[in-house]
């Protein structure tokens, strides 16, 4: 029997899972941040823990962890050095392939062939594959990059709250809402914007959302502006050669409303996710997308 291990390290999250040659789902992991930024150690700490949660469930000897196939995404892979410093880390396994979180979302999107992912998670980033050429689209990095995602909704909200504060625009819910947090108290605001991640930023996209679709003012332009970038990223995206494109990430559902009904017309449904992205990566045939153990969440 052989065993194929898929990992997805994002912004936000870190997600495994472990099946079998057949496809079935024998063991997964959850945990905190994981892309490159958070510093090596860190991101080793952290895939080692989803490892572990997966191997756990799966109760699968030394022997038969070692020939386990490996895949992993990982945000910011892409950063000078990392796959070099990816590569020296100890894992249990002989057999690893390292891509970025985008490329393993364009993968499991459409099954291994070409076409493009748009992810708007925390970050945005858009992976094109036409014929066997790929290519990513942005996902440069906070706040220079990462047009609309969750991090930049939050910033913006960031900006309209301490501008709300000093009166030089409108008080709205949405403003009351996020300077409630630091207790309307400019100072404190500043204080929490010196050591915040993008996660951080990225927390407040569901109260923007929330307060968009509550039709506040302020909210809908944050949210408006947003879906303009995710059309931009669409056009191009097409004009680049992409034969189809799905969007994928935690904002995505949300932000489709926003868009036009043309550009909604061109996307298509992702076949499955980033972990089963991860598992082609690994070598996982496409005809072995996972099933579910019924012992297994």
């Amino acid at each position: 029997m052989a065993y194929f291990l898929g990992i997805d390290a994002g912004g936000s999250h870190c997600r495994s899972r472990l099946v079998d040659e057949r496809g079935t789902i024998l063991g997964t992991g959850e945990s905190g941040p994981a892309n490159t930024r958070i510093g090596i150690q860190r991101l080793h700490d952290v895939l080692s823990d989803v490892i572990s949660q997966a191997l756990s469930a799966a109760a699968l000897d030394d022997a038969q962890v070692a020939g386990i196939r490996a895949g992993m995404g990982i945000a910011g892979i892409t950063r000078t050095g990392m796959r070099e410093q990816l590569a020296a880390l100890p894992f249990p396994f002989t057999d690893i392939a390292f891509a970025t979180d985008a490329t393993i979302a364009n993968l499991g999107a459409h099954g291994g062939a070409e076409g493009a992912t748009l992810i708007i998670g925390t970050g945005s980033v858009a992976e094109v594959r036409v014929g066997t050429n790929s290519f990513t689209i942005g996902g440069y990095g906070f706040p220079i990059s990462d047009e609309g995602s969750g991090a930049a909704l939050g910033l913006s909200a960031m900006r309209h709250a301490l501008r709300a504060l000093d009166g030089r625009s409108e008080v709205t819910p949405l403003s009351h809402a996020v300077t409630a947090g630091f207790g309307h108290d400019t100072a404190r605001a500043v204080a929490w914007m010196d050591a915040a991640t993008p996660k951080d930023y990225a927390a407040f996209a569901p109260l923007v959302m929330d307060y968009a679709e509550n039709n506040d003012a302020i909210a809908r332009s944050i949210v408006e502006d947003a879906a303009l970038h995710v059309e931009r990223f669409i056009e191009t995206i097409f004009a680049r050669g992409a034969v189809r494109c799905a969007l994928a990430g935690g904002l995505a559902m949300r932000m489709k409303p926003w868009l036009r009904a043309r550009t909604v017309a061109r996307l298509t449904d992702a076949a499955s996710d980033p972990l089963d992205g991860a598992l082609l990566l690994a070598g996982l045939p496409a005809a072995s997308m996972p099933t579910r153990r019924p012992d297994v969440d």
